[in-house]
C-alpha cells in the first residue's frame, strides 16, 4: 500500500510511533500492518493515495468490519443467552450495532482525535466515526485474524463500552413512546423532518422536529431520517415529562 522506505519513515518519525502506540492501546494488539489502521482512520474527505496512485479511504474496511462485528456479536448473544429467542437475539444485536451506538462508542475510545478527516461539521452529528470503529474492526481482522477480533471485541468493547444487560433492559424507540404519550393526553404528534447537505464530502444530515399540536417541543438531528425522529422524539419526552 506505501513503499517500505515510507512505511520505516512514518513507523519512526514521532507522529508515527504516537499513532502506531495509540492503536496499541486501543485494541491491546500490537500493529503488524500500521498502514491498515491509517486506512481504516481515514475518511473519503481526506483520502490517501495508494502505491498504484489510486485514491482509497476507510469505507472497504468499513464494510468488512461491519460483517465481522455483527458476527461476532451475533455468537456472543447466542452463548450468553441460551434461551433467548430468535428475535431476542436480533434486536439485542441491532441495538448493539446502531449507527448512534457506535457513533457512541467511537467517541467514548477517542477516534475523534484520530480520524483524518476534512469534514467541515462536527463528526458526531455524522455516522463517520461509528464507520471509523467498524474499519478498525475490519483492520484489525486482516491484521490478526477472526479469533483475536472476536477477543478485541470481548475485552476492549463489550464490557468497558458496551453494557448489553442495560441495552436489553432500556427501551430505546423513543418516537414510539412519544405516541403513545400523545395518545394518553389527547394530543395530535407529527414529525418534520428536513434533509441537509453540505459542500464537502460527508453525508446528508437530517434534522427532525417533533411537534404536539402544531408546536414545536423537540429537535433532533441524525445521519439519517429515523435516528434524526428518535433525537427529536428523546428530546420532546424530557421536555413533556420536566426530566
Amino acid at each position: 500500500m506505501f513503499s517500505p522506505i515510507m512505511k520505516l519513515v512514518k513507523l519512526f518519525s514521532p507522529r508515527g510511533k504516537k499513532f502506531y502506540f495509540s492503536i496499541w492501546m486501543l485494541t491491546g494488539l500490537r500493529p503488524r500492518n500500521i498502514s491498515l489502521y491509517r486506512l481504516a482512520l481515514t475518511h473519503k474527505s481526506a483520502m490517501i493515495k495508494s502505491d498504484d496512485g489510486r485514491l482509497i479511504n476507510n469505507e472497504r474496511l468499513e464494510y468488512l468490519g461491519d460483517a465481522v462485528l455483527g458476527a461476532i456479536i451475533a455468537n456472543e448473544l447466542y452463548l450468553r443467552y441460551p434461551k433467548g429467542s430468535e428475535g431476542f437475539l436480533t434486536k439485542t444485536r441491532s441495538r448493539i450495532v446502531s449507527r448512534s451506538h457506535l457513533n457512541e462508542i467511537a467517541y467514548s475510545m477517542g477516534l475523534a482525535e484520530m480520524l483524518a478527516t476534512n469534514l467541515q461539521t462536527d463528526p458526531r452529528q455524522t455516522h463517520v466515526l461509528g464507520d471509523a470503529l467498524e474499519a478498525v474492526i475490519g483492520a484489525v481482522f486482516l491484521d490478526y485474524g477472526f479469533d483475536d477480533c472476536s477477543k478485541f471485541i470481548n475485552t476492549k468493547l463489550i464490557g468497558k463500552y458496551i453494557d448489553i444487560e442495560k441495552l436489553i433492559r432500556k427501551d430505546t424507540n423513543y418516537k414510539s413512546l412519544l405516541i403513545e404519550w400523545a395518545q394518553k393526553y389527547k394530543k395530535s404528534v407529527n414529525f418534520i423532518t428536513e434533509e441537509h447537505h453540505s459542500s464537502d464530502y460527508s453525508s446528508p444530515l437530517f434534522i427532525s422536529y417533533a411537534s404536539f399540536d402544531g408546536e414545536k417541543i423537540g429537535e433532533g438531528k441524525g445521519a439519517s431520517k429515523k435516528e434524526a425522529q428518535q433525537n427529536a422524539a428523546r428530546k420532546a419526552l424530557k421536555e413533556v415529562s420536566g426530566k
